[in-house]
């Protein structure tokens, strides 16, 4: 893939102060950084010292961050997200035989609103619409449910008569997803400047978030996933030491821009 083809298969987006200072909180471990960090972190950003305080004030006010002593850390809320976050970025799978989970909508009368927030949900339990309400995916994933999903929808397992060959290209575009990883691989290793990895890097970790993490029987050959996390985990530990000017405990892993 040539440089005039990849801006339209890596999604880079600017980001804001209040994006930097998420994402590094979202991937640190604990959740906390003083405000001299904050301040050396979103430098080259083009971000001042008053412009971050700015956007830590507002961030306090709207329940994302919560101060004291000069150090900011996540909210209870955002700390849930963390650990969700932190379970989609490194899944744990188990061996596949044959089965798949399915989960059915039963919830009537549910607002576009509603309706919206449930997709984005079980998206993110990385199950795939079969077609309206009826959402499946191999059953090779340890993950929790959340318990609240059980007033809309209930849970069935089961072994489709389809190929599931077939049935898993139905659900997920594995192909494109493939070409994306590997051109976002070209672009982090070609990538220089604090700036310009960090951008990188959300846009990587928002790709990871879109695996379906399939058992690799239904996936194609020379699969970039598990590549794609270890540049991420490799990237993200050098590129912490070079924007806090100091190496942490437990990695500062750059997340989706917030």
């Amino acid at each position: 893939m040539n440089a005039s083809e990849e801006p339209a298969a890596v999604d880079l987006r600017p980001l804001s102060a209040r994006s930097v200072v998420l994402s590094l909180l979202l991937g640190t471990h604990p959740p906390e950084l003083p405000v001299k960090d904050l301040v050396r972190a979103v430098a080259p950003f083009g971000v001042g010292g008053s412009t971050l305080r700015a956007a830590l004030s507002r961030m306090v006010a709207a329940g994302d961050l919560r101060r004291a002593d000069g150090v900011y850390g996540l909210s209870d809320r955002l700390l849930e997200r963390q650990r969700r976050q932190d379970a989609a970025l490194h899944p744990e799978t188990r061996r596949w035989d044959g089965e798949w989970e399915m989960a059915v909508v039963t919830a009537t009368g549910r607002g576009p609103a509603e309706r919206a927030a449930l997709r984005a949900r079980l998206t993110a339990l990385r199950l795939g619409e079969l077609r309206e309400g009826v959402w499946l995916r191999p059953a090779n994933l340890r993950r929790p449910w959340p318990g609240d999903l059980d007033e809309v929808v209930r849970r069935f397992t089961a072994r489709p008569d389809e190929s599931a060959q077939d049935l898993a290209a139905r659900l997920w575009p594995v192909e494109e997803w493939a070409a994306t990883a590997r051109a976002l691989l070209t672009h982090v290793a070609r990538t220089d400047g604090p700036a310009g990895r960090f951008i990188a890097l959300a846009a990587v970790v928002r790709h990871l978030l879109a695996d379906p993490v399939l058992p690799p029987v239904l996936l194609p050959g020379r699969w970039p996933g598990p590549a794609l996390r270890a540049a991420y985990t490799r990237h993200g530990r050098e590129l912490t030491e070079e924007m806090l000017g100091r190496a942490r405990d437990g990695a500062v892993r750059p997340s989706g821009a917030r």
